[in-house]
């Protein structure tokens, strides 16, 4: 099955699950994702890595793996109808994942990598590049277009916050217009790792405030986001990675919907 990436002219979802786990909890996800995007008109690209390879431990839980983590997305991918996304990390994960993926994405630590980025450019699929937390919104503009090169036609860049001295983000709202300027790509707001507190949580692995998780969305609503990219899952305090700044699934509907209208009435564009 073959999905067009939905990168504008917005808004839309990217949502999933930190890390991919068993094949009820990926297809939970993915199903109620897909009744969200079918119930609100919104596009949504179900978003799992198969391996979080910048965790702040050694011992820290990073997923299947490759091949086992591209077979999981393969099955969500035709069970739910729902396009599929997921981290690169190496040129030489690229092509096994783009024969699944529908989207390839690069992390944030890794958005200064040039053989990554071109390669990623070359597999014929969407890109979407995830601002480092130390980078300028201008800055991301050499990323995109190291993309670019590799004869990606469709970019988006990734909005995620600012280092904030040590083990805090803070998100600049000008990073929207700006983003967008520099980069000629859509701009996605990260409101789940923009709560994230690298290194402070327990034992040294990353913390979050999910609390803030909405006002944040609603100001990037407001503030020029094209599209939202937000980690969900059943119970995040439970989640094998990045639980403290995940939002429930439960708590999403309500959520998508005043950030929709808070969207809309930014554009002068009223239900």
């Amino acid at each position: 099955m073959e999905h067009a990436a939905p990168f504008g002219p917005g808004p839309f979802l990217i949502a999933g699950p930190c890390v991919l786990e068993d094949d009820a909890l990926n297809l939970r996800v993915a199903e109620r994702l897909a009744e969200l995007g079918r119930r609100l008109s919104l596009p949504v690209i179900y978003k799992a890595s198969f391996d979080k390879a910048n965790r702040s431990r050694l011992d820290a839980a990073r997923g299947p793996g490759m091949d086992e983590g591209l077979m999981a997305l393969d099955r969500v991918k035709r069970q739910s109808g729902l396009p599929v996304l997921t981290d690169v990390h190496e040129p030489s994960q690229v092509a096994a994942a783009a024969h699944v993926a529908d989207v390839l994405q690069v992390p944030a630590f890794l958005c200064r990598q040039t053989d990554l980025l071109v390669a990623a450019g070359r597999a014929g699929k969407p890109v979407n590049v995830k601002k480092g937390q130390w980078m300028s919104a201008e800055g991301m503009a050499g990323a995109l277009d190291k993309v670019r090169s590799g004869g990606a036609t469709s970019v988006a860049v990734t909005e995620r916050g600012s280092f904030f001295g040590y083990g805090d983000l803070v998100v600049d709202m000008r990073n929207f217009a700006r983003l967008r300027a520099a980069c000629r790509a859509p701009v996605i707001f990260d409101a789940t790792h923009s709560v994230q507190q690298p290194g402070r949580g327990e034992g040294g692995a990353s913390g979050g405030l999910r609390e803030f998780i909405p006002p944040l969305l609603y100001a990037a609503a407001a503030a020029g986001a094209d599209g939202f990219f937000l980690e969900t899952h059943p119970d995040p305090d439970r989640a094998p990675s990045d639980g403290p700044n995940m939002i429930r699934l439960d708590a999403l509907p309500e959520l998508l919907v005043a950030t929709l209208d808070v969207w809309r009435s930014a554009r002068g564009n009223h239900p």
